[in-house]
């Protein structure tokens, strides 16, 4: 009898530790995920300090610049229907097409400046990440054809649900698929691949965008998010650090696995409930 009341108190004991130390290691978690929270808001609070004391500059440089883009177009027009010596109309006509391309990237450079600065705001729903890879790929499926690259999805057989801003997400994606590309097009290779794959677990999706290009030095890992640092010519450097900004946003983050002369992996990995939990309190309530 006395060696059967031992065995119940060292089992409720015993149960006792596990709970305690389970509840630790809950908590744990929990603070780390405020942490990991508080991290995010605050370095959106300063993105969007930068946005309101640039982006008025920014709006008041472009206003002039479309001007400058219309009239340059203008003056080709007006060049091509007078009555002016060929050779000098050339001449002048590839000077008028050299302002309004270089206004016009100007102007790009301006926009991709405005989006990352700006304050970014999520509007998290149940989305089918499968259906909206599907539906980039397709969309993109035609630039990759003129380029001589084979775009393939590797996608799971079944929906792949979660909280995610389907416009912001999409925004991400592609700024990927493009960098892949760009990566691949002086890449004197035949057969070249370009792969999206998609991959999930009970807690997170990963997004696999694969290409077969240039690569990534090492030491050019951490810097390839920084804005501004561009490895392409006429590159703007800010499509990494955007894409880095919206999976981040979403409380998720980004990987690469690259291998200079060979290719490079960028991993999104998102948690399937979104940044909030939104996706678990809803199934939970």
């Amino acid at each position: 009898m006395k060696f059967g009341i031992e065995a119940v108190l060292v089992a409720a004991l015993v149960a006792a530790v596990v709970t305690a130390v389970a509840q630790h290691f809950r908590l744990k978690r929990r603070e780390l995920q405020v942490r990991e929270a508080e991290r995010r808001a605050a370095k959106a609070e300063r993105l969007a300090e930068l946005g309101s004391m640039t982006g008025g500059l920014a709006h008041e440089i472009k206003n002039p610049l479309s001007t400058v883009v219309l009239n340059a177009q203008l003056l080709r027009e007006e060049i091509e229907d007078a009555s002016t010596n060929n050779a000098l109309t050339e001449k002048i006509t590839r000077r008028t097409d050299a302002l309004q391309r270089e206004a016009e990237r100007l102007r790009e450079i301006l926009e991709d400046f405005l989006r990352f600065a700006g304050r970014m705001k999520l509007a998290p729903a149940k989305t089918d990440v499968r259906l909206l890879i599907d539906q980039l790929v397709d969309f993109f499926h035609p630039q990759c054809e003129r380029s001589g690259v084979l775009l393939r999805e590797d996608l799971q057989g079944t929906p792949a649900f979660a909280m995610v801003d389907e416009s912001l997400m999409k925004q991400a994606i592609l700024n990927l698929l493009i960098n892949a590309l760009q990566s691949m097009e002086d890449q004197d290779k035949t057969d070249k691949e370009l792969i999206v794959r998609l991959e999930s677990n009970p807690e997170e999706l990963r997004i696999h965008v694969i290409d077969q290009g240039t690569g990534v030095d090492p030491d050019q890992l951490d810097a390839i998010f920084r804005p501004y640092v561009s490895t392409k010519s006429g590159g703007t450097g800010l499509g990494l650090p955007t894409t880095q900004r919206i999976v981040e946003e979403h409380g998720g983050r980004i990987e690469v696995h690259s291998i200079p002369g060979q290719g490079s992996d960028f991993i999104i990995r998102l948690p399937l409930d979104g940044p909030d939990g939104s996706m678990r309190s809803e199934a939970e309530a």
